[in-house]
């Protein structure tokens, strides 16, 4: 695995990484027609303007996002695989080979909820969609390298946000003792010092402003030029929200500050899971 030095992965993201590669290794095995082993980059994926990003927004008993980068040679041997063009590849990713690409793509995200899952202890559910370069710094990545049979190399790179990393933590567990008891005998926890949240005061997140959202086919999408009106699915009174690394954390509405958007906050989204 592929990863900056100040950056340790924990078990639990080795965990994740693993099972994606295994699932990773699954699906193309079958598009191949034969077994896919992954081999260990001694560097990082250089960026590139041309790269495809996904982004995977993880929901269920864990929270949280992460990323697919693909080169665009990378893309174009993959979508020709999963559709069984013949070689030699094209120039350019076509509209049906960046479908073909989606669909691959989510496949392995369906197989990767199911093993994930069982590991988080519940129902994990991982949406699937077209992005572009996350605004937020990865807290770990890897890339999967492999090549097709005519040596072709390709590439996913895969890197994940620090929510869904501190969502990946191990929960601590309840003693028996203390399970077995009755509630009201259970003392609770202590209350979080100011101490304790000290140390993390200073840490930059990044927060966006969502004033609506909607599903649309692909192919509404590629349609897509200046002077259509894309309908989002919020009324015009609704509150927008404020999301915090994709997770909305409180809801308002919208103001002018200086010339600047702006958000009056109006409500508090209570951050607790649910009982």
């Amino acid at each position: 695995m592929t990863d900056s030095p100040d950056k340790q992965i924990n078990p639990e993201m080795k965990a994740w990484f693993d099972a994606w590669s295994t699932c990773t290794q699954k699906v193309l095995s079958q598009i191949f027609g034969g077994p896919v082993t992954f081999e260990t980059p001694a560097e990082a994926l250089p960026i590139t303007e041309s790269d495809l990003w996904y982004i995977v927004v993880a929901g269920g008993v864990l929270r949280g996002e992460m990323t697919l980068r693909l080169p665009v040679a990378s893309s174009l041997r993959l979508a020709q695989k999963f559709l069984q063009e013949a070689e030699p590849a094209p120039a350019e990713l076509s509209a049906e080979h960046k479908e073909a690409l989606e669909e691959l793509l989510r496949q392995i995200a369906g197989q990767a909820a199911t093993a994930v899952g069982a590991a988080a202890g519940g129902e994990v559910k991982l949406n699937l969609a077209t992005s572009t370069a996350p605004t937020w710094s990865p807290s770990a990545a890897t890339s999967l390298f492999t090549r097709d049979e005519a040596g072709n190399p390709v590439t996913i790179e895969i890197q994940i946000s620090a929510a869904l990393a501190a969502a990946l933590q191990p929960r601590p567990e309840v003693p028996a003792a203390a399970a077995a008891a009755p509630v009201d005998s259970v003392a609770p926890p202590p209350p979080a010092t100011a101490a304790s949240y000290e140390r993390l005061r200073d840490v930059l997140l990044e927060v966006k402003i969502r004033f609506g959202s909607r599903r649309m086919l692909l192919r509404d999408v590629l349609a897509l030029s200046a002077g259509v009106v894309v309908e989002l699915d919020n009324q015009l009174n609704s509150p927008v929200d404020l999301l915090l690394d994709g997770r909305v954390v409180a809801q308002g509405e919208v103001v002018v500050v200086d010339g600047n958007y702006g958000l009056r906050v109006t409500q508090v989204l209570d951050s607790a899971p649910p009982s």
